[in-house]
């Protein structure tokens, strides 16, 4: 029996062929082990600072510094600098909080569980998402702190031995919060700090300068690359993978909680965990695109964050849209079948009541405007991508403004209704937020690499060939 062996010419013609049907590489073809090395040290290495750097890092530092003036003048005259009434006891705080909680989720999920699933695309954009975890939950540790109106106090929040005899409450969800956040932070930090060490120490070997030297290598704990390093350093990146993986579920879950136990209408109801979970990671991916696409296009990184990471992110964000969509109809369906009035009436009054354009702007935002995402063709277009996600960020944020806000302002009792306005200092405070995020993103990125250069070196056909780690 003869066997058919394959020409060139039948090969070439069965790859072209196949060539639609096959998935876009992690790392465009071309990049070798010095050019990935170059590539991203040379933005950090490079003597001169960008002047758009300058002007992004100084528009970021006067937000920061409008977040800094906010919290004085709060701690000076008290919470009632803010519109908090009665019986909107919760307002711009507690909403800025949980959504900055959710933009966290994305570094966590892309680093942890994309991680321990071997998803190779996650390797050039984990570092920034891990990055950008930190920077949001530094932000959202701020509201509920200073949303107590005694920030001093705070540290009765945590179970000690103390004279007073002074315990917290572990039934009351906002102490759970404080662990769930606090624990979340931790590993978060020590996730990602860890990644980093590789490369802090090859930056510590290509620095100039003295004291650069001297810093990267203090943090790089004399990382030398030997078989015994790398051997540990896996062994303790799948660790804190495995701890991190279940705390993207149970944080937010948690925070949930600080609704889901309540007896208020539009709060009581147990999809609230797997909803606020869907949420967080439909808005953190979001965010993670808001910053990486324009960081792409500035340093030209189109061969490290290809296409293909476009495409996986947005069907990540696609599917986590559609449960938040069918959280938004569990809502509506829970008010007609349990037959209570209350919970009619609330959803009646967010279509119709005073804050109806916040409901249907984020039913535009968180709905309509993601399901384009069903398009390749839009999937593949960076400029269509950015306003989508910018898109879903707003709508994320009306989303929890609309959970909050519009469940209380209509209380049980028509007496203690109140309308809330937000005034200057509950902006100013926001704003002041997404400086200091910006802020730290600059900083991040100027002095760290802001995507692992060890981990993509291993997706190159090089390391495949050398039997490179």
């Amino acid at each position: 029996m003869s066997v058919h062996q394959p020409t060139p010419e039948s090969m070439r013609k069965a790859a072209e062929a196949y060539a639609p049907y096959a998935p876009a590489p992690v790392v465009a073809p071309g990049e070798t082990f010095d050019s990935v090395t170059t590539r991203l040290s040379k933005i950090i290495l490079r003597r001169d600072t960008p002047k758009g750097w300058i002007f992004g890092a100084s528009v970021s530092a006067l937000g920061w510094f409008m977040m800094i003036y906010s919290l004085c003048w709060l701690v000076y005259w008290g919470i009632g600098v803010w519109g908090n009434n009665i019986p909107v006891g919760w307002a711009f705080g507690i909403v800025n909080f949980v959504w900055w909680i959710g933009i966290g989720h994305a570094g966590t999920l892309i680093s942890a569980i994309l991680l321990l699933f071997r998803q190779q695309w996650r390797n050039s954009i984990n570092r920034f998402a891990e990055a950008m975890t930190l920077f949001a939950v530094a932000c959202a540790g701020i509201f509920p702190l200073f949303h107590t109106g005694r920030p001093w106090f705070a540290y009765f929040l945590i179970p000690y031995v103390n004279t007073l005899r002074l315990w917290p409450n572990f039934r009351s969800p906002l102490d759970w919060d404080v662990f769930a956040v606090s624990t979340y932070g931790t590993v978060s930090l020590l996730f990602w700090f860890m990644g980093c060490i590789p490369d802090l120490a090859a930056m510590r070997d290509r620095v100039e300068s003295p004291i650069g030297r001297r810093l990267y290598g203090i943090f790089a704990l004399g990382w030398r690359g030997s078989a015994r390093h790398w051997h540990r350093y896996e062994k303790a990146y799948l660790i804190l993978a495995g701890l991190s993986t279940p705390l993207v579920l149970s944080v937010h879950t948690t925070i949930s909680f600080d609704f889901a136990i309540g007896q208020l209408s539009g709060w009581h109801t147990t999809f609230f965990p797997p909803y606020f979970v869907a949420g967080a990671i439909f808005d953190g991916f979001a965010m993670v695109l808001t910053l990486m696409i324009p960081v792409r296009a500035i340093y030209g990184l189109h061969s490290i964050m290809t296409d293909r990471h476009m495409q996986n992110m947005c069907k990540v964000m696609l599917v986590s849209g559609l449960i938040v969509a069918y959280g938004y109809g569990t809502d509506v369906f829970y008010a007609w079948y349990s037959g209570d009035n209350y919970e009619k009436f609330m959803i009646v009054n967010r279509a119709l009541g005073p804050y109806w354009w916040t409901y249907f702007a984020l039913i535009l935002t968180n709905i309509l405007i993601p399901q384009f995402l069903w398009s390749k063709r839009i999937r593949s277009n960076t400029y269509w991508v950015f306003w989508i996600s910018m898109s879903i960020n707003i709508g994320m944020w009306l989303e929890r403004f609309v959970i909050i806000v519009c469940s209380l302002y209509h209380d049980y009792l028509p007496s203690s209704w109140a309308f809330y306005v937000p005034t200057r200092f509950d902006i100013s405070l926001f704003v002041g937020t997404l400086g200091q995020f910006l802020l730290f993103t600059f900083i991040f990125i100027r002095f760290i690499p802001m995507m692992p250069m060890f981990e993509i070196r291993t997706l190159l056909p090089e390391a495949k060939v050398k039997g490179h780690h």
